[in-house]
């Protein structure tokens, strides 16, 4: 008997700067219940999905090594707590229908969890939710792309690296669903050990959410290339480590900015199997099966067998020489 689950990939159209985040469930919950009616058991939604993607603007006015002016409007786009009131009634549907999910929002910590470090930060972040509406993984972005201080030069900013802080927890894999899940967040599908960490942990699905520009400004020779390298680093994780990979996207032009769609579910085989055809709200649906992971864990793959760490130590060194043979 085959283990198979029938996934649902939510791309959202754009979310405009005056968007409420009541407006934005409504528009998760229509995807939810979409998802529902095909079939599926985990709807994955994008990158920051309750909000526009306000890193494209510089908002808190502070001195240039971090923020320190007004942050009033900065702070508006975070969430410092999940769920939280106005979230709540996606986590209650989700238990009622019996269909997970997957969200990407912008956390701002409570320095008084006692669970903390006594300091606030600012992350960007996803959560996996199981069919009870329950909490079972939480990622928090490692890979910042982006800019730190103000580049007015630029058509729009993208101030990750000002406005979230690098995640120190790295890549940890959830027994859910009846498989071995992972996630990712954006810029992180574009790294190979991204993938590489989580398939040494025996994954079977990576979800990952996504807010691409198709206009690059430090390099704008790559815009062309945009969807291409898109598929390309989601494929290659996929087949290299014989894992399922979810890619969503917020697409379209949202705040005067356009982004890629090409929200995509792909095979351990590295073969796209289901792509979103529009730009807006959308749901694209796959029934996986996470035992075809085996076929390539197994075989062309088999890490314990063909893998070579002694050889690998460049990658684990933290601090190579440039250029050393």
């Amino acid at each position: 008997m085959t283990r198979e689950i029938v996934v649902g990939a939510a791309q959202l159209g754009p979310i405009s700067r005056d968007d409420t985040r009541a407006e934005v469930v409504e528009r998760l919950l229509t995807l939810l219940r979409r998802g529902a009616e095909h079939g599926c058991e985990l709807v994955v939604f994008p990158e920051l999905a309750l909000t526009t993607f306000f890193p494209r603007w510089f908002l808190d006015e502070g001195d240039e090594a971090g923020i320190a002016g007004d942050t009033t409007e900065l702070d508006s786009y975070y969430e410092t707590a999940m769920p939280n009131p106005v979230v709540q009634p996606l986590f209650d549907e989700a238990k009622r229908l019996k269909v997970g999910f997957h969200l990407g929002y912008a956390e701002l910590t409570d320095p008084n969890d006692p669970q903390g470090d006594g300091t606030q930060h600012r992350y960007n972040t996803a959560i996996l939710v199981d069919r009870e509406g329950e909490i079972v993984g939480r990622y928090r972005k490692v890979h910042i792309p982006g800019h730190e201080n103000h580049e007015p030069w630029r058509n729009f900013q993208h101030l990750e690296r000002r406005y979230f802080e690098e995640s120190p927890e790295g890549f940890d894999v959830h027994e859910a669903f009846g498989g071995v899940f992972g996630m990712a967040i954006c810029n992180d599908r574009r790294w190979p050990e991204t993938y590489r960490v989580m398939g040494l942990q025996g994954v079977e699905m990576v979800l990952i959410g996504y807010n691409t520009p198709l206009n690059y400004a430090p390099d704008p020779s790559q815009n062309p290339l945009q969807a291409f390298h898109n598929h390309l680093v989601m494929q290659a994780g996929a087949y290299q480590n014989g894992t399922w990979v979810v890619g969503v996207a917020k697409g379209g032009i949202e705040e005067g900015v356009e982004s890629l769609a090409q929200t995509a579910i792909i095979a351990p085989s590295g073969q796209v199997v289901a792509q979103a055809t529009t730009i807006g709200d959308e749901l694209v649906t796959a029934r996986c099966d996470l035992d075809m992971c085996e076929r390539y864990k197994k075989t062309l793959f088999d890490f314990d067998r063909y893998r070579r760490p002694e050889t690998y130590s460049l990658i684990t060194n933290l601090n190579p020489t440039p250029g050393a043979t």
